[in-house]
């Protein structure tokens, strides 16, 4: 390990990039605390605090939504860009050809998801302030408040600031990818979420041990929530590494013919959870917006679609589930690998080609899927039984988060950032002995 640490900081290449790839990122986390002007900044913390939506579209901005900075919006608008533009090809035969046609086509579709994220902005900004400005105490400030007539228009120029916002994010993510370490759009979310992990320990810190706080029992609460979290690190990064390896086998080889086929235990990664946590969002943003929250409908959409509430989590892990299972089998195509696999003269030892390895591989990955939605499922519903057992205020579960999408987010790029040096240190030695 040592050594592995050491070949990649003697090669000034990768170094040229860790500084890059840091220097761009200080210039996002700047930019989170430019606030747009009129904006009462308190008072959009608290609309946040208490909306699971806003809580995980403020992690994927690093903050810059609790700023409601002119990043508010971060690098979501790709991001839901890209799983919308990945899911349309299912639909859409051309697209589906400009992702099998390599780098040409691959520029075609990127070009489409950055035009899609321009609009998606726009929208998301303008849903955002509309929705939170329906009642005009909640976003803008005292001195604003006066100008009635012309909140329409302030609404209209913020969300124009917020989209031009977004459309700067998704430069310096352009620059990561090119010329940093790592997917640009990645290393922005999970540079994002890094930052808020200091302020989950001071609020433990506060709550358990500062200010006198300090007694037997709070210590151990301090110390068990601290063993949770590592625990579920670990737990993490073992099931985000975890493949199901197919044995395939090579008619045309005579000796090392046999290889085998990967396929993760979590092919969807967090995007199950984000549709989840979203659906259940849209109609408690809805009535939390109306001013209706304490009403009868207000209440009963609270113990419908709350994952606090047990009809609520129920909904929660069943979306999980459901999702899990359709990006995975749009993801991993048992049909398309079947066909691949019999270009090549491969196959599966114990089944034929076409049909019965497709049906084969549409089982496994059917099991593999099952564990996985499982895993996830539990990653996210650790954070809300933390937040019960211990009991925490809705500020302090927005803050201390044991597992949840953040930490499945910064694990799968830490991941993917150290096998990405790991090979560029060692394309170094090739090039080495060949030169």
């Amino acid at each position: 390990m040592l050594e592995k640490i050491k070949k990649i900081f003697s090669n000034r290449e990768i170094l040229r990039k860790l500084i890059f790839t840091f220097l761009i990122l200080l210039v996002f986390k700047i930019g989170t605390y430019i606030p747009i002007p009129m904006v009462d900044t308190l008072a959009i913390r608290a609309e946040i605090v208490n909306n699971n939506f806003l809580t995980i579209l403020n992690a994927f901005s690093g903050g810059g939504l609790s700023n409601f900075s002119i990043l508010a919006l971060g690098i979501s608008p790709y991001i839901t860009s890209s799983i919308v533009i990945q899911m349309l090809q299912v639909v859409i035969p051309k697209w589906k050809e400009w992702s099998e046609q390599g780098e040409v086509g691959k520029q075609k579709l990127n070009r489409i998801t950055r035009y899609v994220s321009i609009v998606l902005a726009l929208v998301q900004g303008l849903a955002l302030l509309f929705g939170l400005g329906a009642r005009p105490e909640n976003i803008l400030v005292a001195d604003a408040i006066q100008y009635e007539n012309l909140f329409w228009l302030f609404y209209i120029y913020m969300a124009i600031v917020i989209t031009a916002g977004s459309c700067f994010t998704m430069w310096l993510a352009d620059l990561i990818t090119r010329h940093g370490i790592g997917n640009g759009s990645s290393m922005i979310i999970a540079a994002g979420i890094i930052t808020s992990v200091p302020s989950m320990f001071t609020t433990l810190w506060t709550k358990y041990i500062a200010d006198g706080a300090a007694n037997a029992g709070n210590i151990t609460c301090f110390i068990v929530i601290i063993v949770l979290y590592i625990l579920m690190i670990f737990a993490v990064v073992f099931f985000e590494g975890a493949k199901r390896r197919i044995p395939i086998q090579y008619a045309n080889r005579q000796q090392g013919g046999n290889s085998d086929l990967p396929i993760k235990l979590n092919s969807a990664s967090v995007i199950p959870v984000i549709f989840a946590s979203t659906i259940l969002s849209i109609p408690l943003t809805i009535v939390g917006m109306l001013g209706q929250s304490n009403t009868v409908a207000g209440i009963w959409v609270n113990n419908v679609f709350s994952y606090h509430e047990p009809i609520g989590m129920t909904l929660y892990i069943l979306l999980i589930f459901f999702f899990s299972f359709f990006y995975s089998f749009m993801m991993v195509d048992p049909e398309k690998i079947s066909e691949n696999l019999d270009k090549q003269g491969a196959y599966i030892p114990g089944y034929r080609r076409g049909e019965e390895t497709k049906n084969q591989l549409a089982r496994i990955l059917f099991r593999t899927t099952l564990l996985g939605a499982t895993y996830l499922a539990i990653v996210a519903l650790v954070p809300i039984i933390v937040s019960l057992a211990f009991g925490f205020t809705t500020t302090e579960a927005s803050i201390i988060t044991v597992g949840g999408t953040s930490l499945i987010i910064v694990v799968g790029v830490a991941l993917e950032t150290c096998n990405q040096l790991e090979t560029a240190s060692e394309t170094k030695d090739y090039r080495g002995f060949l030169e």
